[in-house]
């Protein structure tokens, strides 16, 4: 069947989900991957005997190699055709994760992380094109649903399955579940996926790519190395953020002048796509900083195992995803400067009760709050996608996406260094033990010994200390956490004014391009 006759129809007929199905197992080895490796750096540390910021290597090494390939992606589906480049991304994707499995040293690990990500960076983007080109513009919220679903639940299944297969099995299963996931998922591809018609591309613009790919790698690397830093001040992010910013720049500067740039912002000067870029990028600071801190609430306040925080992020993912198949029917009736702002309230309301989070604070109002924030989440973010896609023509759909999923990148950088920076300093305002350091001669706090003796009991017995003490520190950690989510609030309240302006009255898609020109590839965020 063709792609065309694929998107005659009003519904996501059983063809359509039968392309989506290869979609959707890509996204999820790519976004479980993120998540499951999180909650193994401190496993890593122990077994390769390095430190938290060497081990942090392995998460920050997967979001460069992200970053260097995004912008490459729509050049190279034009050049290869989607199907077969699709192909190569789940196979070094793959390749990848049976490597990273075999590393002895965390100098390996850290390097196969990085083939991954090129792979994985990949897949998104092209999995968005090929479901594109099956279901037809006017489908495209309902697509966005689908696949947004992987995307929701990554987050909260990662954790989940990181802590289960630790726990029971090695960390080395973490990357060995996805070999099977992607033999299967290039079997199904070859099978399901329409046969490629790769046509002549259009020149690629590699003085762009020689600024903005290490560009933007030297900028998010200058900006994860802040919440180890605690300081713009150390030379190690100062540094390569002045040099990626200034790289940056430059292609912002040399972008306007050849025909075919790597990324057009001149696409920027529609109304549309630059309202729901900036609504995206103050939102994913928000609330992707501040979503890597709840489970760090769970684990360091009130002492829960890995796999019990990620079972308490659980109702989020829930509420996620009872809206989400919703807001995607709705984005193709309803414009969404109606219901967006509706969804960001839910999110507002869901903050508060982390805003007052002390260290017996009842599970069931967390709980509560997380599945309103989930509700809000799922009618917030393919929405605001949906609506940026369809106001372009097929022609600057890959371009306008990916103006998008960069923006998404830096902002999720950002939004962890920041809240990270935020939570850190405040946990260092607690009164400090006298004559009590730590294993590089700094002075221990009463929070971080309270936090360190919820992880590891056994330190009490070590060095005897009052109880009072531990709940001063606990308390003291409890309020740290509080501060930081109340800056996270103010941001998602902030957000409600570029949402203000989103289109409140139904666009025609322009996604059918009248010359039968195909769709280019579009970057879904993730």
């Amino acid at each position: 069947m063709t792609q065309q006759s694929l998107a005659t129809s009003d519904k996501l007929d059983g063809a359509v989900l039968k392309v989506a199905g290869v979609v959707v197992l890509g996204a999820i080895m790519s976004i479980l991957d993120v998540t499951v490796v999180s909650v193994a750096l401190p496993k890593f540390q122990s077994e390769f005997d390095a430190s938290y910021a060497r081990v942090a290597w392995t998460m920050t090494a997967y979001t460069l190699a992200l970053a260097t390939v995004i912008p490459l992606s729509g050049w190279a589906a034009d050049r290869f055709g989607t199907k077969r480049l699709y192909m190569v991304a789940l196979t070094l994707f793959t390749i990848g994760s049976g490597l990273c499995a075999m590393a002895d040293t965390i100098g390996e690990l850290i390097g196969y992380r990085v083939l991954q990500g090129l792979g994985g960076g990949m897949l998104m983007p092209l999995g968005m094109t090929i479901m594109t080109r099956a279901a037809g513009p006017h489908r495209i919220g309902r697509l966005m649903a689908v696949l947004g679903i992987p995307m929701l639940l990554g987050p909260i299944g990662g954790p989940i399955l990181g802590g289960w297969l630790i726990d029971t099995a090695s960390w080395h299963w973490i990357f060995l579940i996805n070999l099977p996931i992607g033999l299967i998922a290039l079997i199904y591809a070859q099978v399901a996926l329409p046969k490629d018609a790769p046509e002549p591309s259009e020149s690629f613009d590699f003085v762009g790519m020689l600024m903005l790919s290490p560009g933007l790698a030297l900028f998010l690397y200058g900006v994860s190395s802040l919440p180890e830093a605690g300081t713009f001040a150390e030379v190690k992010v100062w540094a390569p953020m002045l040099v990626g910013g200034a790289l940056v720049v430059a292609f912002v500067l040399y972008s306007f002048k050849p025909r075919h740039p790597l990324l057009d912002l001149r696409l920027f000067r529609n109304r549309s796509l630059t309202i729901a870029s900036v609504t995206m990028f103050v939102f994913i600071i928000a609330f992707m900083g501040a979503g890597l801190l709840f489970p760090s609430y769970f684990l360091q306040v009130r002492g829960e195992s890995t796999l019990a925080a990620g079972l308490l992020m659980a109702p989020q993912g829930i509420g996620a995803m009872i809206t989400m198949p919703i807001a995607g029917t709705l984005a193709d009736r309803v414009p969404i400067g109606r219901t967006v702002p509706f969804a960001l309230g839910l999110i507002v309301v869901g903050f508060i009760g982390f805003t007052q989070v002390d260290p017996q604070t009842s599970y069931w109002l967390l709980g509560g709050s997380l599945f309103v924030m989930g509700l809000g989440m799922g009618g917030t973010m393919m929405p605001i996608m949906t609506s940026a896609l369809r106001t372009l023509s097929a022609n600057d759909v890959a371009r306008g996406s990916t103006l998008v999923n960069i923006l998404q990148q830096i902002g999720g950088s950002v939004g962890a260094a920041v809240m990270s920076v935020i939570l850190t300093n405040e946990l260092n305002g607690s009164r400090q033990i006298p004559g009590l350091v730590d294993e590089s001669g700094k002075p221990v706090t009463e929070a971080g010994l309270a936090i360190a003796a919820q992880q590891r009991p056994e330190l009490l017995q070590q060095m005897p200390v009052d109880p009072s003490l531990i709940e001063r520190g606990l308390d003291f950690a409890a309020k740290s956490f509080a501060s930081t989510f109340w800056v996270a609030f103010a941001l998602v309240v902030l957000t409600l004014i570029p949402a203000a302006f989103l289109p409140r009255r139904r666009q025609p898609a322009q996604l059918d391009d009248p010359q039968g020109e195909q769709v280019r590839t579009p970057v879904v965020i993730h």
